[in-house]
């Protein structure tokens, strides 16, 4: 009773994403998502809570992900940064790298993008691709793995838990907020407006925040267990078209209504990949087993 709207992948972990018809869903999640990430001269992972100009860096990578282009989207003629293409390496020395206090490996794509990051962010970068033999495993309900996503491999957010947050934003007078801002891998949509009876009082999909009860899920080839919610941090207060912060929205109004009693407010659920397959924009969401919400 629901499908997929839009899938996106970020291939360097804190910057922008890109939006893709189909794609195949890896034991990771989305293929090359977070396969790189931007980390300081000592290997310390940058984020846009921190860095929000990161959001400005727009990521492409080949299918057989042995190509990466870095392009900003600010205006050549105002940012001054060309694009930058480059060939991916997986045999250069690792390197230690530092998420949230874990450490990993990472692979070092040379002094070419270090500088190209460098010179945009306006402090010292360099990027690194996850090894070939990166072993992570993740928390959460179902155990699963991913490359640099700050814990589980997929993301997923229904239309209907931001077109009701919007309605929260509207009662204090605050505009509503692009889906990007909560940078999402899948989203999903109800049923068309058009369907009617039975079939329409079965769309859960219409409910906000349905998604928080799916414990397991079947998209096209794919099937994706639950892990826990996502709990939201400053990344959501930055505007990615801006690349800058822009006030206390979302997380003012998400405290009133979506506060976690383990710590934080909350929207939209984690998942892991219990079978990988084929994605595509269209593909219908089908919930094979459902939970109570956590609180």
């Amino acid at each position: 009773m629901a499908t997929v709207v839009e899938l996106i992948t970020y291939p360097v972990k804190g910057c922008a994403g890109t939006s893709v018809d189909s794609t195949h869903l890896t034991p990771a999640g989305l293929a090359h998502d977070r396969s790189f990430m931007v980390v300081s001269v000592d290997g310390v992972y940058r984020t846009q809570r921190r860095d929000p100009r990161l959001a400005l860096v727009r990521p492409t990578v080949s299918a057989d992900g042995s190509r990466l282009t870095l392009a900003s989207a600010e205006p050549e003629p105002e940012g001054g940064h060309g694009a930058l293409h480059l060939d991916v390496t997986t045999s250069a020395p690792r390197r230690d790298v530092d998420l949230f206090g874990t450490a990993y490996q990472g692979i070092d794509q040379g002094d070419e993008a270090a500088a190209w990051l460098t010179d945009f962010l306006g402090t010292p970068s360099r990027l690194v691709r996850v090894p070939p033999e990166h072993d992570r495993k993740t928390d959460g309900l179902t155990p699963g793995t991913s490359g640099y996503a700050d814990s589980s491999a997929v993301h997923l957010l229904s239309r209907a838990s931001l077109t009701h947050l919007h309605t929260r934003l509207a009662e204090r007078g605050a505009p509503p907020l692009a889906m990007d801002r909560f940078r999402p891998n899948i989203v999903i949509d109800s049923l068309p407006e058009g369907c009617q009876g039975e079939d329409r009082a079965a769309d859960w999909a219409a409910e906000p925040h349905a998604e928080d009860r799916i414990r397991r899920a079947t998209i096209g080839a794919s099937e994706l267990g639950y892990t826990k919610l996502a709990v939201r941090c400053a990344v959501t207060l930055v505007d990615q078209e801006a690349g800058a912060r822009g006030g206390p929205e979302p997380l003012r109004t998400l405290a009133d209504y979506r506060r976690f009693s383990a710590g934080g407010v909350v929207f939209g659920a984690k998942f892991a990949v219990v079978r990988p397959g084929k994605l595509s924009v269209g593909d219908e969401v089908a919930v094979e087993e459902w939970g109570e919400a956590e609180r």
